[in-house]
This record gives C-alpha cells, structure tokens and sequence, in this order.
C-alpha cells in the first residue's frame, strides 16, 4: 500500500495565515472566516513561496498529471476539447463556505467567479457554475461547449432542478436566491450549449479546480 503523501497548508486569509501542515489545522483557520483562502502544496519550500505571492495566482494551477488509465482507455476517451470552458465549484464542509467559478479550459483565465458564499453545499455549487456558464455562453453568442466534473449538476441542468437536501434558511439564503434564479433562468431560456463531463482519471483535475485539498 503506497503511503499518502504529505501537504502543506498555505492559508492567506483567515484567523491565522500561515503554513500548516494537516488539512484539520488549515481548517480550523479557515472555518467561520469569510473570504477564506487558502491552498494544499506537496512541499513545504512551495508553500512557502505561494505565502509570499498572491493567492489568485495559485488557484486553478497543478502539476502536470500522470494517468493512471492504459494507453487503450485513454486513446479511447481522447483529448479534452480546448474550445471550451471548464466550471467547479468547492465547499469547505458540506455544507459549508461555498464558491464557485468558469475558466478559459486551455489558458485557465478566469471568466467568472462567485463566493464565498456563507453556507451551501458543492453539488450547488456545480449547479449554479453550470447555469451560470450556460448564460455567459449565451451571452456572448458562443459556439464553445462546457465541461463539469459533476454528473449530479448535469442531471439537475437536465430537469432544470436544484434537488438538494439542504434546508432553506437565514444563512443560506443568498444562495437559495441564486438557486431559484438559476432555475427561472433555465425554464425561461433556450441554448445550445453542450455540457460534457469531464474525463478526471484520464485528464487530471479539471482546468476550474480551486487545487484546496
């Protein structure tokens, strides 16, 4: 059994900045601060480096991915389509702090972005970066397709539903707001977009990662 390897925490906004190096005691910095940032390294030398630099430069970037899949499986599935743009969504708890965001797949240049949010939960998230990229597609008239890491959001596109257990409340409202526009939004709206899951195990994580954990 291959051991798991080690992170390191760098946490540029929240009750205490700094290095760390478990997930719970980058958490536990993060949880109840909103606009929390924050980001998972493999040594303690680029954590470090990052600390020093600018949170909105780290986000979204990875090393290059190694696939674990045959040759066969991934000639099959092929390579992504860079006329695209890429959505996700990441929540720190679940429910918990909430955002979400749209990035060019092949150059990762941030289209849009909202949260955080104070409470919801990632497959929101998805939902609502999805809906949101159907409209900034729509928008600019664009014949470019849209990937997801996130069948759950797909299938709630598809029945233009949020169909989430998580209770309405004075907290999560803005949220829910923006959920019920969504929904509006996609009873209200044709597009032609084609909204494509993304091949994780064959690509890496998708370009819209938020790269936390």
């Amino acid at each position: 059994m291959s051991k798991k390897k080690k992170k390191y925490y760098t946490v540029w906004k929240g009750h205490h900045p700094g290095i760390f190096e478990t997930w719970d005691d980058c958490k536990a910095q993060i949880k109840n601060f909103e606009g929390a940032q924050y980001k998972s390294f493999t040594t303690f030398e680029a954590a470090k480096k990052a600390l020093k630099g600018n949170y909105k430069d780290y986000i979204g970037k990875s090393k290059t991915y190694q696939s674990d899949l045959s040759e066969s499986q991934l000639k099959k599935i092929g390579k992504p389509n860079y006329n695209s743009i890429s959505v996700d969504a990441a929540s720190s708890g679940n429910p918990g702090k909430m955002e979400y965001r749209g990035v060019d797949t092949k150059t990762k240049k941030q289209l849009f972005i909202q949260g955080p949010f104070e409470e919801g939960t990632n497959n929101i998230g998805e939902f609502l970066a999805l809906v949101h990229g159907l409209a900034f597609l729509k928008k600019q008239n664009s014949d470019r397709i849209m990937y997801t890491d996130s069948r759950t959001a797909m299938s709630w596109v598809n029945k233009k539903t949020c169909n989430t257990k998580l209770k309405r409340n004075e907290k999560n409202k803005p949220v829910f707001d923006l959920v019920d526009r969504a929904i509006k939004w996609l009873e209200t709206n044709n597009y032609k977009t084609t909204i494509v899951k993304w091949e994780t195990k064959a690509w890496g994580e998708i370009p819209a990662d938020f790269g936390r954990k």
